[in-house]
């Protein structure tokens, strides 16, 4: 018997690739990279960058609540930029969703994130 489970939710976009939203592994989920997309559209929200960002956090919150926890749980993220200029943003963004103590982080300019985005979050979680 595996204890390899997917995770889906209506709340968070839809996979734009060949890729599920989670994948919990024992008492980990490993959360794929959300883009600003809207669930409820599949359309780039564009408004701003921290628009996007807002997205790209409410996404996240939605599967890791679908996969039985909150961000809180997270232990590590990744955000990818294609500005870094955007960093001290999404650092203020993020406070809104995190609290102390936060998962360790790397944060990476890119060139260029799907469908034009400005931003990309992935994470893991432990649930143990």
């Amino acid at each position: 018997m595996s204890n390899k489970s997917i995770i889906s939710t209506e709340n968070a976009p839809a996979a734009i690739g060949p890729y599920s939203q989670a994948v919990k592994a024992g008492d980990t989920v490993y959360l794929s990279g959300q883009i600003p997309l809207d669930p409820a559209t599949m359309e780039m929200v564009t408004e701003s960058f921290e628009a996007q960002a807002v997205r790209v956090f409410e996404n996240l919150k939605a599967v890791a609540e679908a996969a039985g926890g909150s961000l809180n749980d997270c232990v590590k993220l990744t955000i990818l930029l294609t500005d870094l200029d955007n960093f001290a943003a999404v650092n203020e963004i993020m406070s809104r969703y995190f609290t102390a103590p936060y998962p360790a982080r790397a944060a990476y300019a890119v060139k260029a994130l799907p469908k034009g985005a400005d931003v990309e979050v992935e994470g893991v979680m432990y649930l143990g």
